[in-house]
């Protein structure tokens, strides 16, 4: 029997042919059809298979989603590019391709369609004539800054550095590039071939850093991130910054003559979190000297947000954490410092975590995206009276803002049934630019419904998205949904796997326990060293109040997580055996073993100490694995080969634990995958075996 497949890339529909006598050894691939031909097909399927209306979300559809990112304005403020990340079926991984939408029309445009290598962090030149970014389309695919005509053409390599660039901005009069990049020999890697590259031994791997590996960067040795500028003009470049210090996101000042960037403060800078923002005259020999003086975190890297200057050069403005014991349970707050003076002032005060600050164009306020409860909203601040007036509302959740000429703000924003896309503000309107995932219009999506429950006598937050057609008498079959961090919750955005569960007929419960971002810093820190407590108890308070509504069928609960959700997978297993099924995904719960094993030295260190002076505390979160016999569900561990965020230690000893006492359980690793599988055929798979699990227990 023949099967036809069809999916979408970029918004392109495609086509596959298999034999099912040959699946999982060959595949039959229909010749080269025009894009109309390949559409009609698309629609035969649709309408045979699913009815012209639309269908159910299935795993393969995973493919067909488009992810935007780093969108950037031109400077006359007509077009924004942006980089859009989608998944290659043929090649089995992910790429990324530019394009620019207009702002009046919502054309969109694509510049770049290479089929071995991706570009991404566009940024329009000074004149708007040429458009900078990332890619790894050259030599050894290192990645470097690149350049081509603004409308797109023939692209050329800015760069020439042999352990590649890691980000970039371009000086405002347009003359300048400062990057950050990895301390190396200055000039491109000597050619070698490829078979010479597998066949190589690789050296020893040696360190002596208190800091030694990092998610997405392997083992770390010596080599750090420096500051450097190049001269587009000559093509010389010089370093700025201490060398044996790591430098983070460079801003140039409005005159071009200084950087503001990142780095630590004091000795040890591996040992702590105390990051401050330095300035530095662009000029070769300058010695950088240290603005922010804050002893906790100023300009949190992982957040990606460069301190920004006013349009006048004459004010700083950034990201400002709590004392660095905190870590990432402290909301991050917007501070704002007179360049001059030096003096520091938070410009306001709302408890929430902020992200995507932006000036106004006339320096009297900032725009910034604020995060509540399930929700994001855009916001903006005045700078003389604090006052904050809200430029967005309802069920939504905005990621990013940028501001072109004549004020015009377009955020990075989606909800439940809208991955995220551009939006102009437009005063009360928001006008939607891009369309990369109109194709989900073709498929049954389901909304969600806010509800709030009391636990402990505290008010907790979560919704539920109900599966289509009626309501079993006995209630739903029900998968319940644990987020990471913990610092972080759901919220009103696109959820491929909650819509994925709804249309397979199973009710979707996401809820925020304490823990959770969205609701303040007291809130936040509830579950501070005490792991799997409080955040356990709300997430059974929440299924008991939906089970007496009559939502929840009690003999049919399933959880599933991953990274921290996949911990408060094992943390409520090892509590309460009413569940049919769970899945959990890089998950750790025997502390002790990931001490040192994991990335977060520092963390451990600030919120539980040693195990050899703590060991009540290395006890009490390590509990579901030191009292594995409580456990009574039937779970799947599922973890990545090359994740030094939650290694795969974690799912290992669980799984172990569960198969010595003769628990049904199965144990996935994805090979050479950091913290989150991105191989497109993995993805797949991931949803694929969980619906089977939750088949197998659940029906």
């Amino acid at each position: 029997m023949l099967i036809l497949q069809t999916y979408e890339t970029l918004g392109n529909p495609r086509v596959r042919l298999y034999d099912t006598a040959l699946i999982g050894k060959q595949e039959l691939r229909m010749p080269a059809l025009s894009s109309k031909r390949l559409l009609s097909i698309f629609i035969l399927v649709l309408a045979s298979h699913q009815g012209l209306a639309g269908g159910s979300l299935t795993p393969a559809d995973i493919h067909s989603l488009a992810a935007i990112s780093g969108p950037a304005f031109s400077p006359d403020g007509r077009t924004i590019a942006y980089s859009i990340e989608y998944h290659d079926v043929e090649t089995d991984a992910l790429q990324s391709e530019l394009f620019v939408v207009d702002y009046r029309s919502g054309s969109e445009t694509r510049l770049t369609d290479s089929k071995e290598s991706s570009e991404w962090a566009p940024s329009f030149s000074a004149d708007g004539k040429q458009l900078f970014y990332l890619s790894d389309q050259g030599d050894e695919g290192v990645t470097q800054v690149w350049s081509m005509p603004a409308g797109g053409g023939k692209a050329k390599a800015v760069t020439a550095w042999s352990e590649g660039v890691q980000n970039f901005t371009l000086s405002p009069d347009g003359k300048r590039l400062a990057f950050i990049a990895t301390e190396a020999t200055e000039h491109p890697p000597q050619a070698s071939s490829q078979a010479d590259k597998e066949d190589a031994t690789p050296p020893p791997i040696v360190t002596s850093r208190f800091y030694f590996k990092e998610d997405g960067s392997d083992y770390l040795t010596d080599q750090f991130n420096g500051l450097y500028v190049l001269d587009l003009a000559s093509g010389e470049h010089f370093r700025l910054g201490d060398p044996g210090r790591n430098a983070w996101l460079p801003s140039w000042s409005p005159d071009s003559q200084r950087l503001a960037y990142v780095a630590k403060t004091g000795e040890k800078p591996d040992q702590h979190l105390n990051y401050d923002i330095y300035l530095v005259d662009a000029t070769a020999g300058a010695v950088p000297r240290q603005f922010s003086r804050f002893i906790g975190t100023d300009g949190e890297p992982d957040f990606g947000v460069r301190p920004q200057w006013s349009p006048d050069g004459s004010k700083l403005m950034w990201l400002q954490g709590r004392e660095t014991k905190w870590i990432y349970y402290a909301p991050q707050q917007l501070v704002i410092a007179d360049v001059a003076s030096g003096t520091t002032r938070p410009l306001v005060w709302q408890d929430r975590w902020m992200y995507s600050p932006v000036w106004a164009d006339d320096g009297l306020s900032v725009y910034a995206i604020i995060e509540e409860s399930r929700e994001s909203q855009v916001i903006q601040i005045d700078l003389a009276s604090s006052s904050v007036s809200y430029l967005t509302a309802g069920p939504r959740f905005a990621q990013h803002l940028i501001l072109g000429a004549d004020g015009r703000l377009v955020e990075l924003a989606g909800d439940d049934l809208q991955p995220y896309a551009l939006y102009a503000l437009e005063g009360a309107k928001r006008r939607q630019l891009t369309q990369h995932n109109a194709w989900l219009a073709q498929r049954t999506l389901q909304s969600a419904e806010n509800f709030e429950f009391n636990s402990d006598g505290v008010a907790i937050h979560g919704f539920y998205t109900r599966p289509p057609g009626d309501k079993p008498a006995a209630g739903y079959p029900t998968v319940v949904q644990l987020h990471g961090g913990p610092v972080y919750q759901y919220s009103r955005e696109f959820d491929f796997d909650r819509q994925l569960f709804a249309a397979n007929g199973y009710l979707v419960v996401s809820i925020n326990p304490r823990g959770s971002s969205g609701r303040g810093f007291d809130f936040a820190r509830a579950i501070y060293t005490e792991w799997g407590g409080k955040d356990v108890r709300d997430i059974l308070a929440g299924i008991d109040h939906l089970q007496a509504q009559g939502l929840i069928d009690p003999a049919k609960i399933a959880l599933t997580g991953w990274s921290y959700g996949g911990m408060l997978t094992h943390y409520l297993i090892a509590s309460d055996t009413r569940f049919a099924a769970a899945i959990s995904g890089a998950g750790a719960t025997n502390v002790y073993s990931t001490f040192g094993h994991d990335m977060y030295i520092r963390e451990y260190l600030n919120e539980l100490g040693t195990p050899w002076d703590n060991r009540e505390a290395y006890d009490r979160v390590s509990y579901p694995f030191l009292h594995a016999n409580r456990i009574k569900t039937p779970t799947l561990f599922q973890c990545t080969g090359k994740d030094f965020n939650v290694p795969c230690i974690g799912a290992e000893q669980m799984y172990q634990a569960l198969r010595v006492l003769d628990i049904p359980t199965q144990l996935v690793i994805y090979p050479d995958q950091n913290h989150w599988p991105e191989v497109p055929s993995y993805l797949q798979d991931r949803l694929e075996r969980n619906l089977a699990w939750l088949q197998r227990f659940m029906r």
